[in-house]
């Protein structure tokens, strides 16, 4: 850029007051001052889009060798995986089929199917807290527990002569 000094500043403000004139000269400096704002942000601003621009640039490189490499173990793992799946296949080859039989210790080595799981039914009338209290009513359920002596007492035929 142009070197200014402040001879050379000095000089330019002369030949400036010279030829503008004293009248003008301030608003020739506001315009000339707005005028090289201007070129200044319009610098700042093209410096910004070349930096990013690069920046831009070595993201697309470091995206492009980060997919190379994500490809690269996929390829790995799909060999591997079907290197498992062929030496799984050859391990139990002799194992599948109808040969499969189950001893179970007796002499005459019947073929007997292993014991299946089986989930235990639930009793949903043992969950009485889940009822809730009108239906209980309705039906009859008991919701308090009594001792056998209430029990008989509150069901045994009144005597006319003692009222409950």
């Amino acid at each position: 850029m142009i070197d200014l000094g402040i001879s050379k500043l000095a000089l330019i403000g002369a030949v400036a007051l010279i030829v503008i004139g004293p009248e003008k000269l301030p608003r020739v400096a506001r315009t000339v001052g707005a005028l090289l704002g201007k070129a200044q942000r319009y610098v700042a601003d093209v410096k910004a889009e070349v930096s990013r621009s690069m920046e831009l640039e070595e993201l697309k490189k470091m995206k492009d060798s980060m997919t190379e490499a994500a490809r690269d173990v996929e390829n790995s793992v799909q060999s591997t995986a079907s290197d498992f799946e062929k030496s799984w296949s050859e391990a139990t080859s002799g194992l599948d089929g109808p040969s499969t039989s189950y001893d179970t210790g007796s002499s005459m080595g019947s073929l007997e199917t292993p014991p299946v799981y089986k989930h235990p039914k639930k009793n949903w009338r043992l969950k009485q807290k889940a009822m809730p209290q009108w239906f209980k009513a309705r039906t009859g359920v008991r919701t308090r527990t009594q001792s056998g002596a209430a029990r008989v007492a509150r069901f045994r035929p009144r005597s006319s002569s003692t009222p409950r």
